[in-house]
């Protein structure tokens, strides 16, 4: 009986498998840049300067041989951005996203203050239509969430019937975000974020103006179209006002295209609002640092469909601004 006892342990021991550790592919060793921007949406060497950016924020201390290193962090992250594949998936390949670290360490969202930088912008923007002084291009646009219950939920169905964030933000002439605002709920009217926003405080204090479309209302920072344009030069000054402007909207696009979590097409995000708010936050600054590092713009952008038309009716009470706006149709 001891006998048969001490076989079946030596056998069960015989018949246990050894661990086997998954080989994890590298894709920076295998792949070259073109390819790495079509997964990741950016080259070998930018992906290691955002590790390095990031790596005190994601690097953990461990005692195992096999914790997931810093670079594959950051190119999970990035697969799930560029995709819009659902995490699982991704996971499986390279590890989890650090959307929260993106948001704290990469600060490259900034308003033009200074003098020289403010006359950069207005150079650049003139260039495109004639149309003078402009500090930046504002609009909103939706990002697809999942579904929700609880007595917060209508606050997130927006006009087009999902679940959504409306996101604000400006943009300059090469299509990089200035400013955002990346926190209320799908149903949020535009005019209300932008008046619940800092722009208004920045905006008072400079020698410039905003273009916006006629979701806004008039401001003397603030320019917008007119409703009913009559005469050749008020038509002249909404073409221009339209061309400038639409620049925004093709920001909007190249952001959506180069990651596709953020467009319906990329499924909604999965999560919490607050978690989504950081993962579309993060979209914002990798966007920003991809036009700095001259990466190209993703083909497939379609502006007619990422446009975000929110019209109200021509509030247009503001005296002050009303002329300010006929003087600058005189030019035109």
């Amino acid at each position: 009986m001891a006998a048969l006892v001490i076989f079946n342990v030596i056998n069960r021991r015989a018949s246990r498998r050894d661990r086997v550790f998954r080989d994890r592919t590298d894709d920076l060793d295998f792949l070259n840049d073109d390819q790495l921007i079509a997964r990741y949406r950016f080259p070998r060497q930018s992906i290691l300067d955002l590790t390095d950016t990031l790596r005190d924020a994601i690097e953990r201390p461990s005692n195992r041989s096999n914790a997931i290193p810093p670079h594959i962090q950051v190119m999970t992250t990035l697969r799930i951005l560029a995709k819009g594949d659902y995490l699982s998936e991704v996971a499986d390949l390279h590890g989890i996203s650090i959307c929260a670290a993106i948001c704290e360490r990469i600060q490259n969202i900034k308003f033009p203050r200074e003098e020289a930088e403010q006359r950069k912008v207005k150079e650049m923007f003139y260039d495109i239509s004639s149309f003078p002084n402009v500090l930046g291009a504002i609009d909103g646009t939706l990002i697809p969430i999942q579904g929700m219950s609880g007595d917060d939920e209508p606050n997130y169905v927006c006009r087009k019937q999902y679940h959504a964030i409306n996101v604000q933000a400006i943009c300059d002439a090469e299509l990089k975000f200035t400013n955002t605002v990346v926190k209320w709920p799908g149903a949020t009217h535009d005019a209300f974020i932008l008046a619940n926003s800092n722009i208004p405080t920045i905006m008072e204090s400079q020698n410039g103006w905003l273009l916006g479309d006629s979701g806004y209302g008039l401001k003397k920072w603030l320019m917008t179209p007119l409703i009913n344009p009559k005469s050749q030069q008020e038509i002249g000054y909404n073409k221009s006002h339209c061309k400038t402007r639409n620049t925004v909207e093709r920001a909007f696009g190249v952001l959506k295209a180069r990651f596709r979590c953020l467009h319906k097409t990329g499924g909604s995000l999965q999560f919490n609002p607050p978690k989504c708010c950081k993962m579309i936050g993060a979209c914002f600054r990798l966007h920003n640092k991809a036009c700095s590092d001259g990466l190209p713009v993703p083909e497939d952008v379609d502006i007619q469909q990422l446009a975000h038309h929110n019209i109200i009716n021509d509030d247009q009470q503001n005296n002050e601004a009303n002329a300010i706006r006929r003087r600058l149709i005189q030019r035109f």
